[in-house]
């Protein structure tokens, strides 16, 4: 049944920015220098005259999305961003009109149509993955719900329940969620001040000896240095994936650095995360990681909160990558594995015990993986891309509206605060990072944040 609030898109354009890196990042094996964003901007009317415009914003991390083995990154990048164009385009073309969960449903489902075409007419040699098509669209999405916000004035997060929403939960899930609505796992307030995950990179140097030639530009260089300016509390650690002795090492040396500058200020709890990025060969190799660091650092390995993503993301092809093991020790959350609902599904059944959200990957996307992740019981974290801006604010409301998520990524600060300029001054208890939080209280105006 039809709402007065019910909105049709009116207008949509999109542009991009670019930004260099301060310093690069290495994950997966692939080093990054840059991130270029794509901007959207959307117009929606309601049914009773009402309008009103919002924005969206996201990198198009192509290394982390499509790290394909045939294309260049310069093709894959420009694939996304044309992409990411042409659901803009399909966006303004879309005649229907409905709650955001639902106009964003429809777009979704014509995303793979839309790679397709973006393919052929770029004579790609393989086609778009399904992640990266979601990173692709994610701006256009935020858009539409921040739109829907501003139009009425309120929080897009104050706007999911049966009044606004003409279809609960079932329609997008299972059965399960007959006569549920998204407000039912989402917070009406954003938390306070939650306790932000600082990124320590492969390349990232944890003492002077790491450093070959300072950056020299007022920010912290070392893990140590870091640790102290900030006030960190959570540390996620990027391993490689395929050298069992170097993550070990690697772990057992932020530890030692960590605990150092911890005691220097007088912290005695303290927390990581561990980031394999899908390159371990199989469980085995997280368990005999898990198992060596317990026994060289045991301190570190009661420290470790979860173990993301350890094998490779397409888990139809692998089914005999299973977590169960794993799971007992620590819980394990999919990432790049998660792109709909079936492979939230298939990853329990492979024994996953939690997920990640990610803005990039859509918001109406996160909000339906967040309320799955709370009906089964799964462990819950948000991370972000790299998130520099307006996409590091969205990511951040994201994570302080989901009740059982307890901290939030944001590496912007450290390898691309300029593109945090004019947003640092706008929300600074974001950007000033003093006692390892951030102020998320503060993203309770209209729109997303």
């Amino acid at each position: 049944m039809s709402k007065p609030t019910d909105v049709r898109i009116k207008s949509v354009t999109c542009e991009t920015a670019h930004y260099a890196y301060r310093v690069p990042i290495k994950f997966g094996g692939r080093v990054v220098v840059d991130a270029t964003l794509l901007n959207v901007a959307v117009e929606v009317e309601s049914r009773d005259g009402r309008s009103g415009v919002g924005h969206g914003s996201m990198p198009m991390g192509n290394a982390w999305a499509w790290p394909s083995q045939v294309l260049g990154t310069d093709s894959t990048l420009a694939a996304m961003i044309q992409l990411g164009t042409r659901v803009a385009v399909s966006a303004r073309a879309y005649s229907g009109s409905g709650h955001p969960l639902e106009i964003t449903a429809d777009l979704a489902s014509e995303y793979g149509s839309l790679a397709r075409e973006t393919a052929s007419e770029s004579a790609l040699a393989e086609p778009i993955p399904r992640l990266a098509q979601l990173v692709s669209a994610s701006p256009v999405e935020a858009a539409i719900h921040d739109a829907y916000g501003k139009m009425l004035g309120r929080s897009s997060y104050h706007l999911l329940g049966e009044a606004y929403v003409n279809r609960d939960l079932s329609a997008y899930m299972t059965a399960e969620f007959v006569g549920e609505y998204l407000d039912r796992y989402t917070l009406p307030e954003p938390k306070t001040r939650m306790p932000l995950y600082h990124l320590i990179g492969a390349l990232d140097p944890l003492t002077d000896a790491d450093i070959a030639c300072r950056v020299g530009d007022g920010l912290p260089e070392t893990l140590g240095e870091w640790i102290t300016a900030d006030g960190l509390t959570h540390l996620k650690i990027k391993l490689s994936g395929d050298d069992l002795d170097w993550d070990v090492e690697r772990v057992v040396a932020v530890d030692r650095v960590a605990a150092e500058a911890q005691a220097l200020r007088g912290c005695t709890q303290w927390y990581y995360s561990l980031d394999f990025n899908e390159k371990c060969a199989d469980v085995e190799y997280v368990l005999e990681f898990l198992a060596r660091v317990g026994q060289r650092a045991p301190a570190a390995l009661v420290r470790s909160q979860y173990i993301e993503q350890p094998t490779h993301r397409d888990l139809r092809a692998n089914p005999e990558n299973r977590m169960h093991a794993a799971a007992k020790i620590k819980p394990v959350v999919i990432d790049e594995s998660l792109v709909d609902f079936e492979s939230l599904q298939l990853a329990r059944e492979l024994g996953y015990s939690g997920i990640a959200l990610k803005a990039c990957k859509g918001h109406t996307e996160a909000l339906l993986a967040g309320a799955a992740a709370q009906k089964y019981g799964l462990f819950l974290c948000v991370q972000d891309l790299t998130c520099i801006g307006a996409s590091f604010l969205h990511s951040a409301s994201l994570a302080a509206r989901i009740p059982t998520v307890a901290a939030i990524e944001g590496n912007g600060r450290q390898y691309c605060p300029a593109g945090n300029a004019g947003w640092d001054r706008r929300y600074p208890g974001m950007f000033d990072i003093t006692d390892g939080t951030v102020e998320t209280g503060l993203l309770g105006g209209t729109g997303l944040f």
